[in-house]
């Protein structure tokens, strides 16, 4: 089982002066999940190499097991600080794709060309694209094989409105992700505000904040075994 995980490289949070990035959970949670079930993960951004870390995620009050496993692997660390590029990545090397979220991506893989085609090969091929978070913001120009939006009639989720604006950055993103999708023809909905939710539609997997993190993870482990 080979896995794909896709990472922004985007580091600036709008126009606010302050850092973003991925959000250290929502990478570290699926990514052992995965690698204990034996998957060979491969690490991917838009630039190479080392990923820029949203500073807020790396606070004391978010980290969990994973996050914590994560900064005693000298390995995974490795792994992370020399992602391939995005642009060298062929979708027919991989049995599924995974895109944690942070604010990063929805200001470069949300545009990105080579993310945009990856998705659509992927999905294509009948293999689970997954996201979580701010993560399904790629979805956001994807296709499917018809040319209609990729999320079209699908159940999804992902970082609510309220959600967004309970962390005061509504008004600093480029774009509302719901109404994105919701928009594109997304049958949206979520779970409480931080509660763990995830949606399985078809070979299209979302989850909704970081704490859905692993359970959009081993929904990827359902469709692949």
């Amino acid at each position: 089982m080979k896995i794909l995980m896709v990472l922004t490289s985007h580091d600036q949070l709008g126009d606010t002066g302050n850092k973003t990035g991925f959000w250290l959970e929502e990478f570290a949670a699926p990514y052992y999940l995965l690698a204990d079930a034996g998957a060979v993960i491969t690490l991917a951004s838009p630039a190479g190499g080392q990923p820029p870390l949203d500073p807020k995620s790396d606070e004391p009050g978010f980290q969990t097991e994973a996050t914590r496993r994560f900064k005693g692997d000298r390995d995974a660390q490795k792994a992370l600080a020399t992602t391939v590029k995005l642009s060298a990545v062929s979708a027919a090397d991989y049995d599924a794709v995974f895109y944690p979220g942070g604010h990063g991506p929805m200001w470069d893989l949300t545009e990105d060309p080579h993310s945009i085609a990856l998705i659509e090969a992927i999905y294509a091929a009948g293999k689970p694209v997954a996201a979580v978070c701010h993560g399904p913001a790629v979805l956001r120009h994807t296709k499917a094989p018809d040319g209609s939006p990729l999320v079209q009639g699908k159940s999804v989720t992902c970082f609510s409105n309220s959600e967004e604006a309970a962390v005061q950055l509504s008004d600093v993103v480029p774009f509302s992700l719901e109404d994105a999708l919701t928009v594109n023809g997304a049958n949206y909905s979520k779970a409480d505000d931080w509660h763990p939710y995830a949606i399985t539609d078809g070979n299209l997997i979302t989850g909704q904040n970081p704490a859905s993190s692993e359970l959009v993870a081993k929904a990827v482990l359902d469709k692949c075994n």
